[in-house]
C-alpha cells in the first residue's frame, strides 16, 4: 500500500501544508485505524480515498493525529494532485464525496481550482481574555462554521506568539467549538497578496496550520464584502513556511486555488 506526502498551497517544496494521501481503498478500513496511521504520520492531515464505479469519483477522509474533521482544504488539494500526477487519472476534474457534501477539484495550468461551500459569518463581542492570550487587540471577532479575529495590521498577525493552552479554552468560550481561532488582518499595501492570516488548531491537535484551506471558506466572504473584490489572494503566514492560497466568493460557494508538490513516495508495510 503506497502514501505520498504532498506539500499543499505550495510551488515548491518545504513551503505550504504537507498532507499524507493514502493509496485508495476498496472499501473503508475501520476509524480506529485510520486514526491511528493519522497518529503515526503526525501531519496536520491524513487523507484517506475509497474508490467508486466511477473513476472521477471518490469517497474522502481527513484525520488529524487526534480527530476526524468534516472539512480540510488542504489534504483535499493533496488528494486530487495525488491522483492526477501520481495515478495517472486524466480527467479534468474529480468530485470527492465527504462529511461536507460533494467536493469537486479540477486541473488549472500548473495547479487545481476546488469547489468548497461558503463560510457565512456573524460579528460577536470579543470574550474577555482574548486579547489577553494572544498579546494583540482584536478589532472584531466572526463566527460562523469557524471562527476568526480580525486584528490591526500584517505585522500584529505576523508576530503573534499566543499562549497556545489558553487559547484553546478562550476560544471554544467564546462560540468555537473545536476551541481553534483564525487570526487575520488586511495585507500591507504594495505586497503579493490582499489579506494575511494565521490559523491556530490546538482543539484538532495542532497548535498552529501552516496553511488551511477550510479558514479561507470563512476568510473569502468575509474580505469580499470588506474589500469589495470577489477573488482575493491570501497568505496563510505559519513562520519560516507559509502557503498561498487564492480566493473567488461565489455565493454560497468558494473557490479555492493553490499548487501543490510531492515530496516523499513510500510504502505502508501494513
Amino acid at each position: 500500500m503506497r502514501q505520498w506526502t504532498v506539500d499543499a498551497f505550495a510551488a515548491g517544496p518545504f513551503k505550504g501544508n504537507p498532507a499524507c494521501v493514502v493509496e485508495p481503498f476498496a472499501a473503508w478500513p475501520d476509524a480506529g485505524w485510520m486514526q491511528a496511521l493519522a497518529m503515526e504520520n503526525n501531519q496536520a492531515e491524513t487523507a484517506f480515498l475509497l474508490k467508486t464505479d466511477d473513476p472521477a469519483r471518490f469517497g474522502l477522509r481527513w484525520f488529524t493525529p487526534t480527530v476526524e474533521v468534516p472539512l480540510c482544504g488542504h489534504a483535499t488539494l493533496a488528494s486530487g494532485h495525488v491522483l492526477a500526477a501520481e495515478l495517472g487519472l486524466d480527467v479534468p476534474a474529480v468530485t470527492f464525496d465527504t462529511r461536507s457534501g460533494p467536493l469537486v477539484v479540477s486541473r488549472q495550468g500548473e495547479g487545481y481550482q476546488m469547489d468548497f461551500p461558503a463560510d457565512p459569518t456573524r460579528q460577536i463581542a470579543v470574550p474577555a481574555g482574548m486579547a489577553e492570550v494572544l498579546g494583540a487587540e482584536v478589532l472584531e471577532l466572526w463566527v460562523g462554521r469557524m471562527m476568526a479575529a480580525v486584528l490591526a495590521d500584517e505585522a500584529t498577525v505576523r508576530g503573534l506568539q499566543p499562549d497556545i493552552p489558553r487559547l484553546e479554552t478562550v476560544a471554544t468560550e467564546a462560540g468555537d467549538d473545536r476551541g481553534n481561532l483564525i487570526v487575520c488582518a488586511t495585507a500591507d499595501p504594495g505586497g503579493s497578496c490582499d489579506v494575511i492570516s494565521r490559523f491556530f488548531a490546538p482543539g484538532s491537535g495542532i497548535n498552529e496550520d501552516p496553511a488551511t484551506g477550510s479558514a479561507h471558506c470563512l476568510l473569502s466572504p468575509l474580505f469580499s464584502q470588506k474589500l469589495g473584490r470577489a477573488r482575493l489572494k491570501f497568505h496563510q503566514a505559519y513562520p519560516g513556511r507559509g502557503g498561498d492560497i487564492e480566493a473567488e466568493h461565489l455565493g454560497d460557494r468558494v473557490l479555492l486555488s493553490g499548487r501543490a508538490v510531492t515530496v516523499l513516495d513510500g510504502r505502508l508495510r501494513l
